[in-house]
């Protein structure tokens, strides 16, 4: 429900941390998995229409639950979505306007220590709760993984991998296990999905849930598919080029892993009761070969190939095979709808809306929302400044640099964005940027660098 501007979710409450009600069904609290990918475009799955590409893990996954056709990331890079995911909040209403990196002349973002975490809500819910993968929201206490509410973490701080195979950053190892530095041999994706099927075989035996969140580094940069996946597809694919060819061979490796955790999950008998999401954090990369199918750019861009991703879900008995849903929605709201999942309690602020209505098949009228979305960046290109976009309906108010000219398409008339109507129509133009910029003060007032940066900054002077 909204009260004052802002909303909090309603949620069921857990039931003898066993059982919960959804819609009116008392069920057995279910096990709930998020996977994230890493920059998938969303032309990068054969089920949303690659014709150079297999993959039929995930495919399985679309095919098997409900597929979303206008689900968008929160940003259109890696941190602020993620901040989202967890938060359930716009990213730099949590301190997370931009990317956070290892060095601090070049890091946008400070994780807010007082921002309530989505697996601080399960496990009060009687979850337990592991992120196996990317984390990329902080480097450092307090804002660790296992500092806030993941009471299990393997796998990696930063925010790429300069290697798939050392995984070191800037010369920095990031690996953990829990807050232990580990230096395993393997590729990133293999030992993500060898560590959540490990988590997986361990939790199945418990009385309790669990929440594993599981985000993965690829397809990100560097594009270093495993060898032998790079010659199968070069083989495969008569005339693809070299740098499509190690793209969609390092989808297809990932697509594997995601079919070794779902067959875990058959494995050890819980896959019934698992609810599995699947999407990614943005759009993918054009420059290293993405494909985002007709929309408009890619990663970095507020137009749609920067923003709008793949996303399914599957929850069997619960979710209807083969469903789609043309529903807006974005990363932020599957922290409430996971929290309606699991009976989690929400009693705080949040900007995201449980769509677990759509996700049963138990369609209720879509209320009518902005969507922002937000971005601050440095170097030469952005200068410390931010770009954003917000959505209304069919229309759609963006800018994709600070030193350029807000422009304004329908989405519904002109879904390439190929006509800006910013002069043709200033009434909308000046209705939609004035709510972008109350937005915009909204993210103004939550501070975005670590405290002992400012401190010294201040003493500096």
């Amino acid at each position: 429900m909204r009260r004052d501007g802002f909303v909090y979710a309603s949620v069921p409450l857990v039931l003898a941390c066993s059982l919960i009600l959804v819609c009116g069904d008392l069920i057995a609290a279910p096990n709930i998995i998020v996977i994230l990918a890493d920059d998938l475009g969303y032309g990068d799955l054969s089920s949303y229409g690659a014709k150079d590409l297999q993959s039929p893990n995930i495919d399985q996954l679309v095919s098997s639950g409900i597929r979303f056709d206008n689900f968008y990331a929160n940003c259109p890079v890696c941190s602020p979505t993620r901040a989202s995911l967890l938060t359930g909040r716009y990213p730099e209403l949590v301190g997370v306007p931009g990317v956070i990196r290892t060095h601090a002349e070049n890091s946008w973002g400070y994780l807010d220590p007082n921002a309530v975490m989505l697996p601080e809500v399960l496990q009060r819910a009687g979850y337990h709760t592991a992120i196996v993968g990317k984390w990329h929201l902080g480097l450092e206490t307090p804002s660790l993984p296992n500092e806030r509410g993941f009471q299990r973490f393997y796998g990696y701080l930063g925010d790429m991998m300069d290697d798939y195979y050392d995984h070191l950053r800037h010369g920095i190892n990031y690996m953990r296990r829990q807050k232990a530095e580990v230096d395993p041999e393997g590729h990133a994706t293999d030992l993500f999905t060898a560590w959540a099927c490990e988590y997986i075989q361990q939790q199945s035996a418990q009385d309790s849930p669990f929440f594993l969140y599981l985000p993965y580094n690829a397809p990100h940069t560097p594009i270093q598919p495993p060898q032998a996946w790079f010659e199968k597809v070069k083989q495969r694919e008569k005339g693809i080029s070299d740098q499509r060819a190690r793209l969609v061979a390092l989808i297809e490796h990932l697509d594997t892993g995601v079919g070794q955790v779902m067959a875990t999950l058959r494995e050890t008998g819980v896959a019934e009761n698992t609810l599995v999401i699947f999407t990614s954090d943005n759009g993918g990369q054009l420059s290293v070969g993405a494909n985002n199918g007709s929309l408009r750019d890619g990663k970095q861009s507020m137009y749609e190939g920067g923003i709008k991703v793949p996303c399914c879900a599957v929850w069997p008995s619960k979710i209807s095979p083969g469903t789609r849903s043309d529903r807006m929605a974005v990363t932020m709201d599957l922290f409430p709808t996971i929290c309606d999942v699991a009976g989690g309690e929400i009693d705080h602020v949040i900007d995201g809306r449980s769509i677990l209505s759509t996700l049963i098949g138990r369609e209720e009228p879509e209320e009518e929302r902005d969507l922002f979305f937000h971005r601050r960046e440095g170097g030469q290109q952005y200068g410390g400044l931010t770009i954003n976009a917000l959505r209304r309906g069919d229309w759609k108010l963006l800018q994709n640099s600070p030193f350029a000219p807000l422009e304004l398409y329908n989405l519904k008339l002109d879904p390439l964005e190929e006509h800006d109507l910013a002069s043709e129509n200033r009434g909308k133009f000046n209705e939609l940027s004035a709510a972008l910029r109350v937005q915009i003060q909204r993210g103004g007032a939550v501070p975005w660098q670590p405290p002992a940066r400012r401190d010294a900054e201040r003493a500096d002077k």
